[in-house]
C-alpha cells in the first residue's frame, strides 16, 4: 500500500534530516538531490521508487524555495513565461523517456559538464550589481533553455539548479541572486511537471515522499532567506562546494564504480 511505512521509523527520522539540510542545499545552490537520492537507495528503496519518491520531495522544496524568491521580488513569472512553458514541456518529455530510456552516455557527461560550472563561477566574471526586474531578457533563448534543461531533469536531475544558475548567468542579464531564483522557480516547474508523470506510472512512496518534502520545504525556506540576505558573497561559495561535491558524486558513479 502507497501509505504503509517502507522502512524503519529510525531510518525515517534520518531520512527527513537529510531531507532539511538538502533543502537548505539547493534553494542556494541547487544539488539537494546529492544528499536525497543516495539516502533513499541506501535506505533500501528500488531504484523506479528512488526516482518518483525523490521527485515528490523535491517538489515541495523548490515550491518554497521559488515562493519565497518571489515574495522578495527576485523572480518574475510574466518575464519567464516562455521559460516556465518550455520546461514544464521539456520535463514531461523527460519524465517519459526516462521509463525505458538507458542514459549511461549522459552519465558519463555529467561530471565534466559539472565541473565547468564549478570553473565559470570561479573564474568568470559575475556582474557587479543586481539588476532591475524590468532589465531587457532576451526571451527567444528561454525555449532552448527551459525545453533542454526540463528534460534533462525529467530524464536524470542532477545539477539541474546549478545548470539553470550558470546557463542563465551566461544568457542573461543576472546576478548571482535573481539567477538563483529563476533557478529554484524553474525547477519547482520540471519537479512538478517530472513528478505528474511518476505518479501515473505508480512510482511514488507517498508517506516517505511526503516525509521528507515537509523537512525539505523547511530546509528550502530556511536556504532561501539565506542567500537572499547573504547575497552572492553567501551564494557564491555555497554553489561551488556544491558542484565539485555532485561532480566527485557523479564522477565516481559513472567512471569508476563496478557493476
Amino acid at each position: 500500500m502507497p501509505f504503509e511505512l517502507s522502512v524503519a521509523p529510525t531510518t525515517l527520522a534520518i531520512l527527513a534530516a537529510v531531507a532539511f539540510i538538502a533543502g537548505f542545499i539547493d534553494a542556494i545552490a541547487g544539488g539537494g538531490g546529492l544528499l536525497t537520492t543516495p539516502a533513499l537507495l541506501t535506505a533500501g528503496l528500488p531504484p523506479h521508487l528512488v526516482l518518483g519518491t525523490n521527485k515528490l520531495s523535491s517538489t515541495f522544496g523548490s515550491a518554497i524555495a521559488s515562493f519565497t524568491f518571489y515574495r522578495r521580488h527576485l523572480f518574475a513569472p510574466r518575464q519567464w513565461l516562455r521559460a516556465i512553458i518550455g520546461t514544464a514541456i521539456g520535463a514531461l518529455l523527460g519524465a517519459v523517456v526516462a521509463q525505458w530510456l538507458p542514459a549511461e552516455w549522459l552519465g558519463k557527461m555529467l561530471p565534466v559538464v559539472v565541473f565547468g560550472c564549478a570553473l565559470y563561477l570561479l573564474f568568470g566574471k559575475a556582474p557587479p550589481a543586481p539588476q532591475d526586474n524590468a532589465a531587457p531578457i532576451k526571451k527567444r533563448r528561454q525555449w532552448p533553455q527551459g525545453l533542454g534543461l526540463g528534460f534533462y531533469d525529467g530524464v536524470a536531475g542532477p545539477g539541474t539548479g546549478a545548470f539553470w544558475t550558470v546557463s542563465s548567468l551566461l544568457l542573461y542579464p543576472l546576478d548571482l541572486v535573481r539567477a538563483s531564483g529563476l533557478a529554484r522557480s524553474m525547477n519547482f516547474v520540471s519537479n512538478a511537471m517530472a513528478l505528474s508523470v511518476f505518479i501515473f506510472s505508480g512510482q511514488v512512496d507517498w508517506l516517505l515522499g511526503l516525509s521528507m518534502g515537509s523537512a525539505l520545504m523547511l530546509g528550502a525556506f530556511f536556504g532561501a532567506r539565506s542567500a537572499i540576505s547573504g547575497g552572492a558573497k553567501f551564494i557564491r561559495p555555497v554553489f561551488i562546494i556544491v558542484v565539485l561535491g555532485l561532480t566527485v558524486r557523479l564522477a565516481w558513479q559513472h567512471w569508476f564504480s563496478v557493476a
